[in-house]
């Protein structure tokens, strides 16, 4: 293909995707999938990570879209995005608003339970210990006010 045939946009799980950077970049654009696994989706597919994407033939994207629609079923399960679903117990590894709306239902099963991680979330604190202190102090008034003689 010549540089006048790129696709600039590919749409793999629902999502457009950067035609013009290469796979396993452009592969990121995908909530859900980071750099470590748009490298495993390019190994499972038997694409070059650094081809660009635009570049490809339909079949090679399709190939790449099958990964990753099939990502979970090839990995080990501490690879994936949710090892052991709570309700289910199956390994799966959710993307694009399937993952949005599973945090989602995470958090309000917390809320609910009235777990310290829920009430955290409730409350708009830091929910993973970090300090407090001196740091996320939104919606105060910031500085010192002099006093009028």
């Amino acid at each position: 293909m010549d540089d006048e045939e790129i696709k600039y946009f590919v749409r793999i799980r629902n999502t457009d995707l950067d035609g013009t950077k290469t796979v396993q970049i452009a592969l990121t654009g995908i909530k859900g999938i980071g750099h470590h696994t748009s490298r495993t989706i390019t190994a499972l597919a038997g694409v070059d990570p650094h081809a660009i994407l635009g570049k490809l033939d339909d079949e090679t994207i399709g190939r790449i879209a099958e990964a990753v629609e099939t990502y979970s079923e090839h990995v080990p399960e501490w690879m994936a995005n949710r090892p052991r679903d709570v309700y289910t117990g199956k390994t799966r590894h959710q993307l694009g608003a399937d993952l949005t709306m599973a945090i989602e239902d995470d958090i309000n099963r917390m809320r609910k339970m009235r777990c310290y991680r829920g009430v955290r979330h409730e409350t708009g604190q830091k929910v993973r210990g970090q300090r407090t202190k001196s740091t996320g102090r939104t919606g105060m008034t910031v500085g010192v006010r002099r006093k009028k003689d």
